[in-house]
């Protein structure tokens, strides 16, 4: 294991079979800033009962959930065709970290929101994502997050 020491060169993949053969996302789209999903335990359900004497008691919940993250990208205007088919499509995506490292997870792209045009400054969108932890086929299997060390 090795502690990363620069972001630079993060980037993700999609699949959408939406976007139309011939369509490359990173033609179109060039990450500047990628916070990569996080892990949540969901809270803590209430243990208390009336039995207690003293302190209120919680315990952990069973169930993980990878949060939703965001991605501020430099953009082509042409992108807008593509977000508008990849809008809410279930896909597996691939965060890859510059040392090679992988992860892969089932997540749509709930919005697309561009930026300020400003003189003088290029202009970014930011889009949002929320991982699914689930497939796009009929069977919607539940599929965690799968971490690949290059």
């Amino acid at each position: 294991m090795v502690i990363q020491n620069d972001g630079y060169q993060t980037t993700i993949a999609f699949t959408s079979a939406l976007i139309g053969s011939g369509v490359t996302m990173a033609n179109i789209l060039a990450e500047k800033e990628l916070t990569p999903p996080g892990v949540s335990g969901g809270g803590s359900n209430d243990a208390t009962t009336m039995r207690n004497t003293a302190w209120r008691t919680v315990a952990p919940k069973t169930l993980k959930t990878l949060t939703p993250f965001s991605i501020i990208c430099a953009f082509d205007p042409a992108v807008y065709d593509q977000m508008v088919l990849m809008i809410n499509d279930n896909q597996e995506m691939t965060i890859t970290w510059p040392d090679g490292a992988e992860l892969v997870f089932w997540a749509y792209v709930d919005e697309f929101i561009p930026g300020a045009q400003v003189e003088g400054q290029q202009p970014t969108a930011t889009l949002n994502i929320i991982p699914t932890n689930q497939d796009a086929d009929d069977s919607n299997a539940e599929i965690g997050p799968n971490y690949t060390a290059p």
